[in-house]
């Protein structure tokens, strides 16, 4: 019962151009009320002025642009209107037009949707081509379907791709891992042999030190012995000058002073150009051996060194 109430005074609230909930009623002085936009927009397109007269587009009296008059009682009505709610079984149900609430039975091709008969005689649907339901479901259903089928297989495509991607990925971490740890591998093998090597060349450069001291400290001990045997001549031959002309003609020297030689036995130990060409050549051979243990070359022959380092090499051999 209240339902058809309601449906009576939506009726009554309905503007006859739009067929929808009147928006802003202007009413006529026949009694009839229109939306403002759709009076104003029928006026348009009949080219009526302001001071001209028109006719109703429901009962066609006559009636002047001046004399339109807004409804405050039809706006309040179509408000509460808008806010009353369905019982909740009516609000589930998804059959009926949205602006209408007329059950939705054709289907208009042009627009691609669903509609009640109100709005197939509406101005946004005049002259479309509509079907009933029915009679398009068929044909709709084997489009989706096709739809469907495609988009099955774009699933099956889409799912290969990731697969494939996804396989590759972990054979590409896979083998980066493999490659990470095969470089890891190589240089902890070529951190041991540096070390190892360095240990030898340290080794030597400490032989080789421990050569160099000791003859600089014996070439120190004859210097030494050549002055103080020196000061001791000075100070016999001061003396007899000193003294008595006797004392001083009994002088005897077994060397005369200028055939004095002083020497630091320069034979005994390297200048310090012999001692940064040693450690170069050490570090040029170390970097030659482990070439050699790394990539297993051919034994790396000394006529590819430098002649100066040959020569110093040579000089300690012998």
């Amino acid at each position: 019962m209240a339902s058809g109430i309601l449906v009576d005074i939506k009726e009554e609230v309905t503007c006859p151009i739009c067929l929808d909930l009147l928006t802003e009623p202007l009413s006529l002085d026949c009694g009839h009320s229109f939306c403002k936009a759709c009076i104003t927009s029928n006026n348009k397109e009949s080219k009526i002025g302001q001071e001209e007269e028109s006719s109703c587009p429901v009962c066609r009296i006559p009636y002047q642009l001046g004399s339109l008059r807004h409804n405050r009682h039809v706006a309040n009505i179509v408000e509460r209107l808008r806010k009353v709610k369905l019982r909740p079984e009516e609000e589930q149900k998804r059959d009926l037009c949205v602006r209408h609430e007329e059950k939705l039975l054709l289907f208009c091709k042009e627009d691609g949707k669903v509609i009640c008969w109100l709005c197939e005689r509406s101005q946004e649907h005049r002259g479309h081509h509509t079907f009933l339901m029915e009679e398009i479901a068929q044909e709709y259903q084997e489009k989706l379907q096709t739809v469907l089928e495609r988009l099955r297989e774009k699933r099956v495509e889409a799912e290969e791709l990731v697969a494939d991607v996804r396989k590759e990925r972990t054979s590409w971490k896979n083998q980066i891992q493999n490659e990470r740890q095969s470089v890891q591998a190589e240089f902890n093998q070529m951190r041991g042999i540096l070390d190892c090597e360095e240990q030898k060349e340290l080794l030597k450069l400490k032989n080789e030190e421990g050569d160099i001291l000791y003859n600089l400290a014996e070439s120190e001990n004859e210097l030494v012995q050549q002055s103080q045997l020196v000061r001791a001549l000075i100070s016999d031959v001061e003396h007899r000058l000193q003294g008595s002309t006797l004392e001083m003609l009994q002088v005897r020297f077994e060397k005369k002073p200028q055939h004095l030689r002083f020497r630091k036995n320069e034979d005994k130990f390297p200048s310090p150009l012999y001692l940064m060409a040693l450690v170069f050549t050490l570090c040029i051979l170390s970097y030659h051996n482990l070439l050699q243990i790394k990539t297993n070359l051919v034994p790396v022959k000394y006529r590819n060194l430098p002649s100066t380092l040959l020569h110093f090499l040579s000089a300690r051999t012998q």
